[in-house]
């Protein structure tokens, strides 16, 4: 449960009054704004449907080394 402090809950009030005094169809273009984030925000993010997850290695990396590269860094600690 989310707890409230007083601004917000002052805040929530003036939004209260302010819509009280909306005209009919702001109140209905309110209404859809509210379902639009109420639907959003419920929604799951989509992720591709058959496309396992990428786990990432370094094998790329460590296998583009070759023989002439031995000794290359050595002496990197020491800079």
């Amino acid at each position: 449960m989310t707890r409230l402090n007083v601004s917000t809950v002052n805040a929530v009030e003036q939004i209260e009054r302010a819509i009280e005094q909306l005209p009919a169809e702001d109140l209905e273009k309110l209404f859809a704004w509210i379902e639009q984030r109420r639907r959003a925000r419920s929604a799951p993010c989509p992720t591709p449907a058959g496309t396992p997850p990428v786990f990432r290695d370094h094998q790329g990396f460590l296998n583009s080394y070759g023989p002439e590269d031995e000794g290359l860094y050595d002496n990197a600690a020491s800079r």
